[in-house]
């Protein structure tokens, strides 16, 4: 059985009634037989990719304090040395994963601890690889913290399709790793900042596995 994130279930809901109405009004008022069976074709097809879009499989969680996980599905599109300038302000490593519409898009917290930081930010809907859209797209910014691993920086960023970003965490809460963080509705990127030159356990083009896939381990 598909378990369904429940942010999809309006949207399913609502996508359902649409277009039930319309194959409705096509068999009732258009006689032509190979167009109304085309529609409801299409409307199945249409239908299974919204609802591939909001599965959340379950996912075989480790807690462990001294790891970081991957907090998405996706593929690791960079490893690099930045400057982050919004909660370090100085130079961090950037690992970022990029979600396609095929992909699972439950976020879930890289580390448990307490939230030391989260805020969003509007903005822009540029492609969620181009260079700026980490500072100018839609996006959020969590920091994480726990004894072993020290604060973990996640951002959520909107891409050109995605156009809304569900975040749960608040400041001073305390949070269990692998839970769900948040949603990104119809594809795009996060991003984690880890110290400089962390080893990370990852490579550019890995597909990863949020909840599953080993980032760090100290």
């Amino acid at each position: 059985m598909i378990r369904i994130h429940p942010e999809g279930r309006r949207i399913l809901a609502t996508t359902f009634f649409s277009l039930a109405i319309i194959n409705f009004l096509l068999y009732q008022f258009v006689g032509r037989h190979w167009l109304t069976h085309a529609v409801i074709i299409l409307s199945i097809i249409i239908y299974i990719l919204v609802l591939q879009f909001f599965r959340n499989p379950k996912r075989n969680i480790q807690p462990d304090p001294n790891i970081v996980i991957a907090p998405a599905d996706g593929k690791v599109v960079v490893i690099e040395n930045v400057t982050e300038d919004e909660y370090f302000k100085g130079e961090r490593l950037q690992v970022s994963i990029f979600m396609s519409p095929l992909n699972v898009h439950v976020n879930r917290y890289p580390i448990g601890g307490k939230i030391k930081f989260a805020k969003y930010h509007p903005g822009k809907y540029l492609v969620a690889w181009h260079p700026k859209s980490s500072t100018l797209n839609e996006r959020t910014t969590v920091v994480v913290e726990n004894e072993s691993i020290g604060p973990v920086l996640y951002r959520q960023i909107a891409g050109a399709v995605a156009r809304r970003i569900v975040m749960y965490p608040k400041e001073g809460m305390v949070v269990q790793q692998g839970a769900d963080s948040g949603f990104i509705k119809f594809g795009s990127r996060l991003d984690i900042f880890l110290p400089p030159d962390t080893p990370v356990n990852v490579k550019i083009g890995d597909v990863v596995k949020g909840g599953e896939t080993i980032i760090y381990r100290k």
